[in-house]
C-alpha cells in the first residue's frame, strides 16, 4: 500500500521546473532522452501503480529535476537515484531537502551510467520506477535486471513504441531481440499510456509504461544448462536476419547450416520456423543442444 508521507512538500510543478532548469542552464538535452515530467497528477499515478510503500527500497534512473524522486519519496520508500548528468545529480539532493529532511535522509544519489553500471551502494532495491530515456531503455533495463538481482518489480516509463516491443508476444509485429531478453527475466505487460502535454520540452513520440514481474527464480531458469550469455547469443543471432529461417539464421553462429539444424532438432525446434515464431523457452532449448553439443561460437556473445 502506498502512504504519503510529509503530505505538505509538494511536487514540481510546470513554473518550478522551468524555473529550475533555467537556474541551473540547463537545456534538455535530446541525445540524453531528457523529457522532464511536469505534471504532478500523472507522477503519483505512477507511484500508485508501481505499489511503492514505506518499506520499499527503490531504484530511480534518469531523476532529472526531481520531479518522479519527491513522488517516491512521499511514500516514505528509500530511493537511489542513478543519474549521468553530473549538473543534475549535484542538484537533486537540494532539492529534496529543501521540501523535507526527512526525504533527503532516504535519497542517495549515484551518478554513473545506468546502461554501464555494475551495482548500488547500501540497501540493495527491490523495485525499478523510472522514466526511462528513449534512446536507451532497452540497454539500461537489460542491464539493471542483469547486476541488480534484488529487483523483483518495475514500472518504467518508455516510448510507446519501445514498450511495444518490450510486450510484445511471439509471432506479432513489434517482437524481437528486446522482446525475448526481458523474457529471459520476467514477463512484462503494457500498463497504460501517458499524454505527451505531461512533458516539458513535449516530445514528437507517445509515451507508456511498461509493468515488469520478475520470475520466482529471479531470471534463472531452473535447469538451465546454458549460459544467459550463451542464450542471448542465440536470440542475437537469430534476429541478425529476421527473414530467414532459423535454419539459415543461426548458420553462421553454429558454423554451418547443417549443424544449426542439428543443434535446432536436438532442441526440438522446427527448423523452418524464423525467430519470431519461438519464445524464450525454444531459445533456451537451443542454447542447452548447442552447450551439449559443443557448438557454440564464441565470437557471437552480446
Amino acid at each position: 500500500m502506498t502512504s504519503v508521507e510529509d503530505a505538505g512538500s509538494g511536487l514540481l510543478g510546470a513554473a518550478e521546473i522551468r524555473k529550475l532548469a533555467g537556474r541551473l542552464a540547463i537545456r534538455p538535452a535530446k541525445h540524453l532522452g531528457q523529457n522532464f515530467v511536469i505534471d504532478g497528477g500523472t507522477i503519483r499515478r505512477i507511484v500508485a501503480q508501481a505499489r511503492v510503500g514505506r518499506d520499499d527500497v527503490v531504484v530511480e534512473v534518469g531523476p532529472g529535476l526531481g520531479s518522479l524522486t519527491l513522488g517516491l519519496l512521499e511514500t516514505g520508500a528509500r530511493v537511489t537515484a542513478v543519474e549521468i548528468d553530473q549538473v543534475l545529480a549535484a542538484e537533486l539532493p537540494g532539492t529534496v531537502a529543501a521540501r523535507s529532511a526527512a526525504m533527503a535522509a532516504r535519497l542517495t544519489v549515484v551518478t554513473a551510467d545506468a546502461v554501464k553500471i555494475g551495482g548500488l551502494p547500501g540497501a540493495q532495491p527491490g523495485v525499478l520506477v523510472a522514466n526511462l530515456p528513449y534512446n536507451v531503455a532497452v540497454p539500461i533495463m537489460l542491464n539493471l535486471l542483469e547486476v541488480l538481482p534484488s529487483v523483483t518489480r518495475a514500472l518504467i516509463m518508455v516510448q510507446a513504441e519501445v514498450a511495444d516491443r518490450l510486450c510484445a508476444p511471439p509471432g506479432s509485429r513489434t517482437y524481437g531481440v528486446p522482446s525475448v531478453k526481458l523474457a529471459w527475466y520476467g514477463s512484462a505487460r503494457r500498463a497504460g499510456t501517458i499524454a505527451r502535454t505531461v512533458f516539458w520540452p513535449v516530445p514528437n513520440v507517445d509515451s507508456a509504461l511498461v509493468s515488469f514481474t520478475r520470475r520466482d527464480d529471479r531470471g534463472r531458469h531452473r535447469s538451465v544448462a546454458a549460459s544467459r550469455a550463451a542464450v542471448f547469443a542465440v536470440i542475437d543471432a537469430a534476429f541478425a536476419q529476421r527473414r530467414k529461417t532459423l535454419r539459415a539464421a543461426l548458420a553462421p553462429w553454429a558454423g554451418s547450416a547443417d549443424a544449426a539444424g542439428r543443434v535446432l532438432s536436438a532442441a526440438g525446434v522446427d527448423q523452418s520456423l524464423r525467430g519470431e515464431a519461438i519464445d524464450i523457452t525454444q531459445y533456451i532449448k537451443i542454447a542447452e543442444a548447442a552447450a551439449t553439443a559443443g557448438s557454440i561460437i564464441e565470437t557471437w556473445r552480446k
